[in-house]
């Protein structure tokens, strides 16, 4: 340079002045001769913070030299800090587990399938339905008044007798009854269990095994909100699944008039025991007054009462005219005229008399007046037992024809709003729907299986 002086500092004092870390080698000063970069386009190297080169302190040198920036961070020739990486894995191949899990899914999904498809198509036997749909209605007839005023209805359904009616449908008695009609064991073993052992029935079979048989062949749906029950006969041939439910129907029928018969007969029970008593209370009144009147002789003793007080009256009146004729003669005769002494004997003949008929009417002193008033206070008591038992047995009586009408009114029956149907084609076994089901649950089963297999293995 002009003033003499060396553009490059000392090399042992530079290198006494810049340090770095450890973990760097140390890299040749930069020559203060070549253009410095802007502070913000110098490259600052991606290193660790403990790996970052300390920033030299820097004296400026002899000639004048500002030397105060940092110097660039040496990289090493060559790329030494770049390390080759190895692959994460191994390239695949078949192993042993592999194997394991085809031949698994095989045996659990593959020949299980086959098997079944097998069977479907070739041995099971084709089967006819025969569909029917019923509810159990019951009739109210409701009063004129009840009738304008709209308060009840017409028809409504008994929710406990259907709920019966479809307890009933799955019962050993049904069961029979249409078996003794039908011959089922016939019907539903018609292709031979040789061939079709899964859905033919085994005529050998007990009441029990046709029980169980009559829930596969026979389907019922029940709606407990509206009271409708679907039922779905099955049948190796349509004639006989018709047949079948015409039974089922027919059946359902009796049950429920026989539910109704007893219903009648809970109703009118209690009223007829009561009319019953009450006309035996009035046989023995009508019969107790019966004897009476024969023994006294005596239809009505009000009535005998009334005449013997109009006779009373009479004698009365008689013995009256008599005391006023025996006066007069007393005053315009002797005591000797035979006239006054004729007088004398008929009014001593009608009181006499009359004391006879008081005696009759209870009026008197002795024992046949009293006899006479006993008499007619029985009479009193048995036309009051009398009364009593007539009152009894008519409000028995109305209360029983009550009855008869309100049931009358409450009538069960059995609707049918879609009749027996006769199938023309075969819908069952619904063998691709059957095989989609099976495919799907051998699938998951055999799913299952490997997830539970590699789990174990991998905590092993």
């Amino acid at each position: 340079m002009a003033d003499g002086t060396s553009d490059k500092p000392d090399a042992p004092d530079a290198r006494r002045r810049i340090t770095f870390s450890a973990t760097k080698p140390a890299t040749p000063a930069p020559n203060p001769a070549a253009p410095k970069p802007p502070a913000a386009q110098r490259p600052t190297p991606n290193l660790p913070a403990a790996a970052r080169p300390v920033a030299p302190v820097r004296q400026p040198a002899a000639g004048g030299t500002d030397l105060s920036e940092p110097a660039p961070p040496r990289v090493p020739p060559g790329g030494a800090g770049v390390r080759n990486v190895k692959p994460v894995a191994k390239p695949a191949r078949p192993r042993r587990r592999h194997f394991f899990l085809f031949l698994s899914f095989l045996a659990v999904v593959v020949i299980p399938a086959a098997v079944a498809s097998f069977y479907l198509w070739t041995r099971a036997a084709d089967q006819y339905a025969s569909n029917l749909a019923f509810s159990v209605r019951t009739e109210e007839q409701s009063s004129a008044i009840e009738l304008l005023g709209g308060i009840t209805e017409l028809s409504g359904s008994s929710s406990s007798d259907t709920d019966i009616l479809y307890a009933y449908l799955t019962s050993q008695e049904l069961v029979s009854k249409v078996d003794a009609r039908v011959d089922l064991r016939d019907i539903w073993s018609k292709p031979g269990v040789d061939q079709d052992p899964i859905f033919a029935f085994d005529p050998d079979g007990t009441i029990e095994d046709l029980q169980s048989h009559w829930e596969r062949k026979i389907s019922i749906v029940y709606d407990s909100g509206t009271g409708l029950i679907d039922l779905e006969v099955l049948a190796f041939d349509p004639q006989d699944a018709l047949h079948i439910a015409e039974v089922v129907l027919d059946e359902c029928g009796e049950m429920i008039n026989g539910l109704s018969q007893l219903a009648r007969e809970d109703a009118i029970s209690f009223t007829r025991e009561e009319l019953e008593s009450s006309l035996e209370r009035l046989k023995v009144a009508r019969k107790n007054l019966t004897q009476f009147r024969n023994r006294n002789q005596l239809v009505d003793p009000a009535i005998d009462t009334q005449n013997q007080m109009g006779l009373l009256t009479s004698l009365q009146a008689q013995l009256a005219e008599a005391l006023i004729e025996y006066d007069l003669l007393q005053d315009t005769t002797r005591e000797s005229d035979p006239r006054i002494a004729q007088s004398e004997r008929r009014i001593e003949a009608i009181n006499e008399r009359i004391a006879s008929e008081r005696r009759k009417l209870g009026l008197g002193d002795d024992e046949e007046g009293d006899a006479f008033a006993d008499i007619v206070g029985e009479f009193e008591g048995l036309m009051v037992d009398r009364e009593y038992a007539e009152r009894a047995y008519n409000g028995a009586l109305a209360a029983h024809d009550g009855a008869l009408a309100e049931v009358r009114k409450q009538s069960r029956y059995l609707a049918a709003h879609v009749k027996p149907t006769l199938a023309q084609k075969a819908e069952y076994p619904q063998r691709t729907k059957i095989m989609g089901l099976w495919l799907l649950f051998a699938f998951f089963a055999w799913a299952i299986i490997c997830l539970v297999y590699y789990s174990v293995r991998d905590r092993s």
